[in-house]
């Protein structure tokens, strides 16, 4: 219903923010790593934003970025995980450690978040992996590896990054378009999915 809303920011709470639109303010709920790079009280700034309607409530969650937005929204398809552990998650591992991690069964990894323990771990892998698998590919999208010829002698390496960045909402196709512009081949998986998200946001 909204995708995103641009005002000034009158409120910064630990959980939360107010951004005034034309005098109406809007209480957003957030992460406490988004509260600290939003902005400062008085700037004019831009969130995403998830909204939420329940019987006995009602909630806007906000976010920096497109991609925080989209990790969110995967956190709460996962069973057992609400609003507040996403929120939980996104405070305290970066968008990319995390989709490496669960593209990768790092459990060790994922259970150093807060609330997090092995079981809920376990579920976050096994369902996002599924997800992930469950998407359609076309044979334009199979392309990918013959197409990224700067990347295609470290295939390992470009499965595992092209899989972390569509847990993030791209498809295969932009991410392919991304990987054509690295003049880099020789990475590391975490290294080409920062590369790949940086050329992502300016495309």
């Amino acid at each position: 219903m909204l995708a995103y809303i641009k005002g000034n920011l009158e409120i910064k709470a630990n959980d939360y923010i107010v951004i005034d639109v034309n005098g109406l303010g809007y209480k957003v709920n957030m992460s406490k790593k988004t509260i600290e790079t939003v902005g400062n009280v008085g700037d004019k700034i831009k969130v995403y934003t998830y909204y939420r309607v329940r019987e006995d409530d009602i909630s806007i969650f906000g976010f920096n970025t497109i991609e925080e937005l989209r990790m969110f929204e995967l956190l709460l398809s996962v069973s057992g995980i609400g609003a507040k552990v996403a929120l939980t998650i996104l405070s305290n591992i970066e968008i990319t450690e995390f989709a490496l991690a669960v593209i990768s069964d790092d459990i060790t990894k994922i259970v150093t978040i807060p609330g997090i323990g092995k079981k809920s771990a376990q579920r976050i892998i096994l369902e996002l992996k599924d997800k992930l698998k469950s998407q359609q590919i076309t044979e334009d999208e199979k392309t990918i590896k013959t197409e990224s010829k700067n990347v295609e002698e470290s295939s390992k390496v470009l499965e595992e990054a092209t899989s972390a960045l569509q847990i993030l909402g791209y498809n295969k196709k932009e991410i392919e378009k991304a990987f054509e512009k690295l003049a880099n081949k020789d990475v590391s998986v975490e290294e080409l999915i920062k590369k790949g998200l940086t050329i992502l946001s300016q495309m």
